[in-house]
């Protein structure tokens, strides 16, 4: 029998209140009864999901949290600090800024899950098995300057972790959000966030996630943005770890004027998958959208990107567009880019572009002719890949750290004779 049944459900809905424990029992019949991923699906091409529920357990107790790394370190003045281990809010410093428990709601508070359970297997878990998180809610013409810094940990080995993360910006409010995820190192676990953000009308909000997972480690992140009238979202994420590493993430323009940004980096390595599935959806007028991804892949990694922009035809005057660009540095690495637009519409402006190749045999050469060896005009080609993508990240202060494990994967690589 599963760790993931009905007796194992009633002991985690006894320690939620009772709102929250009838959405459990209700999301756990779906759950029940739909199938772990096969890789024969659609939304699973090209992806292996090899971590069945049947051999993890849920976290009755949290473990013991990890020590800050690099990427926690960089931010100096922030407007507060939560850290949650193994899906439980163990620590909440927030000046300011209005930060609540899930887990300590006597009532709904209204902000159901924005991932539907049917959506997958993984989704239905979370819905059914998440006891906590936070809600962050910024009152309407209120200004956050500094970031609010959310440390996601995993450390119990042979376990499955549900992260509930909500961001609620109200009218003309402001503010940025960090969120880094880690594992404890060399364990086997999932973890499956949920990340709902919802910016009101003519709110600002910038969102950076680092996913820093230990390579033995799964996560799959579930994350929507829904966007009010005149708002506008700056998102950026960066994949580092994890053996499987999904972010599956959907952007809703609803109001008329609303913008996004979608900045990515990703450098595989090893037996790494990292997998980005995204779906931005216009649909007021003068909507707009920017998606711009880069990655490289070594040794036997992969990487896959599915993006569609799907334009509704009452969104007049629209303009968006979408960049994957990709490096395979090894011979048995793999990157797959499938770009995709959906337009119901007939004013509108977009576009795409995707690349996959190794580094340019033309750009090396002219660094050479100019008397630098081949080892350090591939460096030089590294770096100015992924600056460009680095400098446009939501929150600045994490792009010396990322630019140093980006530039010292490639290096190392390079050194033992693993790239091309």
């Amino acid at each position: 029998m599963t760790s993931f049944d009905t007796e194992n459900l009633e002991q985690l809905a006894a320690t939620v209140p009772s709102w929250r424990a009838s959405q459990m029992k209700a999301a756990y019949k779906i759950f029940d009864g739909l199938s772990e991923p096969t890789g024969a699906e659609e939304d699973w091409r090209y992806v292996e999901f090899d971590t069945p529920f049947s051999d993890l357990a849920p976290v009755f107790q949290p473990g013991e949290p990890l020590e800050p790394g690099p990427f926690l370190d960089a931010v100096g003045s922030s407007s507060g600090r939560v850290v949650i281990v193994d899906g439980h809010v163990v620590s909440v410093d927030a000046d300011g800024i209005d930060v609540s428990r899930v887990a300590s709601r006597d009532e709904d508070p209204g902000l159901r899950g924005a991932v539907p359970p049917d959506h997958n297997k993984l989704a239905a878990a979370h819905a059914a098995f998440a006891t906590d998180g936070i809600i962050v809610e910024v009152a309407d013409n209120q200004v956050i300057e500094d970031p609010l810094v959310v440390d996601v940990q995993a450390v119990t080995a042979d376990s499955a972790s549900f992260p509930h993360l909500v961001v609620s910006l109200g009218e003309n409010a402001e503010a940025s959000v960090l969120v880094v995820y880690r594992s404890a190192e060399g364990r086997s676990l999932l973890m499956i966030p949920e990340v709902d953000l919802r910016v009101g009308d003519g709110a600002r909000l910038k969102f950076l996630a680092v996913q820093s997972l230990d390579h033995a480690a799964n996560i799959v992140v579930h994350q929507r943005i829904h966007l009010g009238r005149d708002a506008t979202s700056r998102v950026g994420e960066v994949g580092l770890g994890g053996n499987l590493g999904r972010l599956d993430l959907g952007v809703d323009l609803l109001g008329d004027g609303s913008s996004s940004e979608v900045v990515g980096i990703y450098f595989g390595e090893g037996s790494q998958t990292l997998d980005y599935r995204m779906v931005v959806n216009h649909h007021g007028r003068r909507t707009s959208s920017d998606v711009f991804l880069k990655g490289a892949v070594e040794d036997d990694s992969q990487s896959v990107f599915t993006g569609l922009l799907r334009i509704e035809k009452d969104a007049e005057r629209t303009s968006t567009f979408e960049t994957n660009r990709n490096l395979v540095l090894s011979d048995n690495a793999k990157a797959q880019s499938v770009p995709n637009l959906e337009i119901l519409c007939d004013d509108v402006i977009c576009g795409h572009a995707s690349s996959v190749g190794p580094l340019e045999e033309e750009h090396l050469y002219y660094l050479q002719s100019r008397g630098l060896n081949r080892s350090r005009a591939e460096r030089l080609l590294i770096r100015g890949f992924f600056q460009e993508v680095i400098d446009r990240l939501p929150i600045e202060s994490v792009g010396e750290p990322v630019s140093a494990e980006v530039f010292s994967r490639f290096v190392t690589a390079q050194e033992e004779g693993r790239v091309s």
